[in-house]
């Protein structure tokens, strides 16, 4: 299962950084592969689901730095993206339009949108950086397995 949950981290994070970056796709496809990568984003969040509750039933039991500061970096990367979406989806020049729709405020939704994603991004690499053990880890074990074939 690890491989595949790496799979599935690689494939989040690489359409995170897509996304991310609407230079290279333009506004347009910027807020319609974020809504794609907001799916993906979800089954990563379903793949992990079994982790966030027994991480959270460990820390009410046993509170440690490390598992309390990761579901602390984890939630507040969760409510980051609700941020960025809602707000992203209120300065929407393509996806609102394309269902008939128009959001007033784009003078506070459109600050909030670049704060929330560069606060994101930030969040998302101290989430890299915390996990990377179980990076390197998965990619040893597979890369032994294939040598082992």
């Amino acid at each position: 299962m690890d491989g595949k949950n790496l799979a599935i981290d690689v494939v989040a994070l690489v359409a995170y950084l897509v996304v991310a970056n609407p230079a290279l796709t333009g506004i347009g496809l910027h807020e319609w592969l974020g809504l794609g990568a907001l799916v993906v984003l979800f089954v990563h969040l379903l793949v992990h689901a079994d982790w966030c509750v027994d991480a959270l039933r460990t820390t009410l039991r046993r509170p440690t730095w490390a598992r309390t500061g990761n579901l602390v970096v984890d939630a507040l990367m969760l409510v980051t993206l609700v941020v960025v979406v809602v707000s992203g989806l209120f300065v929407s020049g393509a996806v609102l339009p394309a269902f008939g729709l128009y959001a007033e405020g784009y003078y506070f939704w459109d600050p909030l949108h670049a704060i929330a994603a560069k606060a994101l991004l930030a969040l998302l690499l101290v989430h890299v950086v915390v996990h990377w053990k179980w990076f390197a880890n998965v990619a040893k074990r597979g890369r032994s397995n294939r040598n082992e074939s």
